[in-house]
This record gives C-alpha cells, structure tokens and sequence, in this order.
C-alpha cells in the first residue's frame, strides 16, 4: 500500500518515472528502446506498477531481486499481479536481477527479450 501512494504522490508533483526505476530496469529499458520498442518505465496498470511495459507486444517485464526468489509471500503476491495482468491480456517476464548486473549478461539478456517480443507482436498481428 505505502508504495501505490508513494508512487501516485510522486506522479501529481510531476516527478519522472526514471527517477524511481531501478537502474537495472532503466538499462534494460534503454537497451530495448535501441530494438526500437516504445518503452514506458513504471507503468501503472490499475493494479500495480509495472518496471517495464511494452503495450504494443502485450509484455510486462519485471525486474526482480533476490527477495522474489526467498520469500513464499513476495512469491504468491508476483504469482498474483501476474495472473490480474495475464486476465487483461498481457504477458509478464520475469527478469533476474543477476541476467542485467553486468554489460555481457544484460545485452544478451535484450537480445532474447526483443525475440520474445517480436514473436509476441507477430501473433498479435495474425491471430483471430
């Protein structure tokens, strides 16, 4: 809860969403921006803030720390903004924390995101 208010007060004084992104989540965000994907950094969905949204392909991308990992209630609270965003639509990728520390792992990391992305955007465009 403190975070939702902290984040809709920061929005009403005007403060950029890059201010409060994690620094992993900003470079893995710059780095899609150069595939040419529209990037929105913080992206609140109703439910949640999302670390990186692509509403063009559907993908949520979130950035996880070690907490996500260790702790049962942090896990089932994940398990659950993903499925409220899975009923909307939307596909969410969990990134580790450790695959966008370094500049070898977070490029390739990119990599596979833009594959996963573009697939996505293509069955978007051919379905139904």
């Amino acid at each position: 809860m403190f975070r939702n208010t902290f984040f809709r007060k920061r929005n009403r004084l005007g403060i950029g969403k890059e201010s409060y992104s994690t620094p992993e989540a900003r470079e893995l965000g710059r780095l899609l921006k150069n595939y040419g994907w529209k990037v929105e950094l913080e992206k609140w969905d109703g439910h949640k803030h999302i670390d990186i949204a692509i509403t063009e392909a559907k993908v949520n991308i979130e950035v996880d720390g070690k907490q996500h990992n260790l702790s049962p209630k942090q896990a089932l609270a994940d398990l659950e903004r993903t499925y409220y965003s899975f009923k909307k639509g939307y596909v969410t990728l969990r990134i580790p924390n450790v695959l966008v520390r370094d500049a070898a792992t977070i490029e390739d990391t990119a990599r596979f995101i833009d594959k996963f992305l573009r697939e996505s955007d293509w069955q978007l465009d051919h379905s139904g």
